[in-house]
């Protein structure tokens, strides 16, 4: 027979875990949830279990804890997804912990069979399972007969075409757990990783039968609203030009909002590019950053703003709050400690999506990389690099600011690491012309198109950034050109 039995698979509810998954659960797997105390386990379990049973799907949960049922409810009905209404209707919870203190194995299995006969359950969970294995290593029975339990137990489910979770506190399951390993359909861990005061969440399925699943690690948080899984991707490719379509040569111009600026980079930054705006404090970037919004709102334009230690309040930025009150704005805001890239990545693209903005500000990487949890804190070029990936693929335009420490005797645009990243860089500095504090820019790079090289100076006014003379180097000292109408110089990439 060549026709291929269909696995069925079931949604778990969780955001992002079907992802990892594959597509799902497999409908009547044997699957074990594991981690170490306090890493959401059970939390987990009840959130897939109430997603599964509003669609009229029954479940059994049972818990061989120390303590009541009616405790652990206390602590789950605090998130959204706890339905008290599917408690005692599609849900029941039935504690077998005196059946676990008679140490018999046989006799908690018969237990499971008739409450599982008696209601004829979609799911069941069994919550802590750990504590069975531990009956098993200092009561009479042993591994051996753990295993038979395990093997017993999962033959049974099938049979009854129930999808099952054991719930344990398994530190190292693959270690831990062979016995059950032996079983099990799948296995998702769970863990805390501690780095200096931060904490991180991570799931990890570690073995999915029958389904392509997504191996790693991937950060998870618990809210009030439950679990939330943040798979680490990258978007699809974008389509490949085939032989003979005409090579886009004239991409159109996004206005920066500045015109001296846009002159130097003959009309602006081409669509669906990145500029890294790179600048001491308080030369002006953020201003930049406000203009590049406002033009684009001026023509009908959505924007995004992803704003960390700054925050709309604290930056009295008229302008910026007035688009941001009219809706034509939206403020990306975070004061957690311990982010992560994809929370921060899931965050923008769905603002994109929801308000249709093709220009984004995020200001500022520098801030952005001190809320960031130490692991994604030592390869932050990476997490810049995903960002840009992802939003490359919306089409949306894109303007960064770094801040950099200006050292006023050398020459530098950009961080090396983080510079090749962008589609453009623009380098903001101070320099002293004649005693005095004189703000300059220059386009250092725009892929694709040519730019002006030289140094402009330019000031902040009531109206804006105005861009006037260009610069040049006499005797080490950076003074005005005596003739700044002179022709730009250009070349090509």
């Amino acid at each position: 027979m060549s026709d291929k039995v269909t696995l069925g698979k079931l949604s778990t509810g969780v955001p992002g875990l079907d992802t990892l998954l594959g597509g799902g659960l497999t409908e009547f797997s044997f699957n074990l949830i594991a981690g170490a105390p306090g890493s959401g386990k059970t939390t987990l379990a009840h959130q897939i279990m109430f997603a599964l049973t509003q669609s009229g799907r029954k479940a059994i949960f049972f818990t061989v804890l120390g303590e009541p049922p009616i405790k652990m409810l206390r602590y789950q009905q605090q998130y959204a997804f706890f339905d008290v209404s599917q408690v005692g209707k599609n849900i029941q919870y039935i504690n077998l912990a005196e059946d676990l203190r008679m140490g018999d194995f046989s006799g908690v299995l018969e237990r499971i069979s008739r409450e599982v006969e008696a209601f004829s359950p979609d799911l069941v969970f069994v919550d802590s399972f750990r504590s069975v294995v531990q009956t098993a290593r200092t009561g009479t029975e042993g591994v051996a007969d753990l295993q038979y339990f395990v093997q017993e137990l999962g033959t049974r489910m099938a049979s009854w075409q129930a999808t099952t979770f054991l719930i344990g506190e398994y530190a190292h399951p693959e270690a831990e757990a062979n016995p059950i390993l032996t079983v099990a359909d799948g296995l998702i861990s769970l863990s805390q990783n501690v780095a200096v005061n931060s904490v991180t969440r991570k799931i990890r399925v570690v073995k999915m039968r029958g389904q392509h699943h997504m191996a790693g690690y991937h950060i998870f948080r618990i809210s009030d609203r439950g679990v939330h899984v943040y798979p680490r991707l990258l978007p699809p490719l974008a389509g490949e030009r085939t032989h003979g379509d005409p090579v886009e040569t004239n991409v159109p111009r996004v206005p920066t909002g500045v015109a001296g600026i846009d002159r130097m980079m003959e009309g602006g930054l081409p669509a669906g590019h990145s500029l890294l705006v790179v600048g001491p404090t308080g030369v002006g970037k953020t201003i930049l950053s406000t203009a590049f919004l406002k033009n684009g709102v001026d023509h009908g334009e959505k924007g995004v703003i992803a704003s960390f230690e700054k925050g709309t309040s604290r930056l009295r930025n008229a302008a910026l709050e007035q688009m941001v009150q009219a809706g034509n704005v939206a403020v990306l805001e975070n004061r957690s400690l311990d982010l992560s890239v994809e929370e921060v990545l899931e965050s923008l693209l769905d603002t994109i999506a929801r308000t249709g903005a093709t220009r984004v500000v995020i200001d500022s990487l520098s801030e952005f990389s001190l809320y960031l949890a130490p692991e994604f804190r030592q390869d932050f070029r990476e997490s810049v690099f995903r960002i840009l990936t992802a939003l490359a693929k919306t089409g949306v335009t894109v303007m960064l600011t770094l801040g950099m420490e200006d050292r006023f005797t050398e020459m530098r645009f950009s961080r090396s690491d983080l510079s090749f990243l962008t589609d453009a860089v623009m380098a903001m500095r101070y320099v002293a012309v004649e005693g005095k504090l004189t703000k300059v820019l220059a386009i250092v790079k725009v892929r694709g198109s040519n730019h002006s090289r030289e140094l402009r100076q330019f000031e902040i006014t009531d109206q804006g950034i105005e861009v006037g003379e260009s610069m040049v180097a006499y005797e080490g000292v950076l003074s005005a050109h005596p003739s700044a109408a002179g022709t730009d110089i250009r070349h090509d990439f």
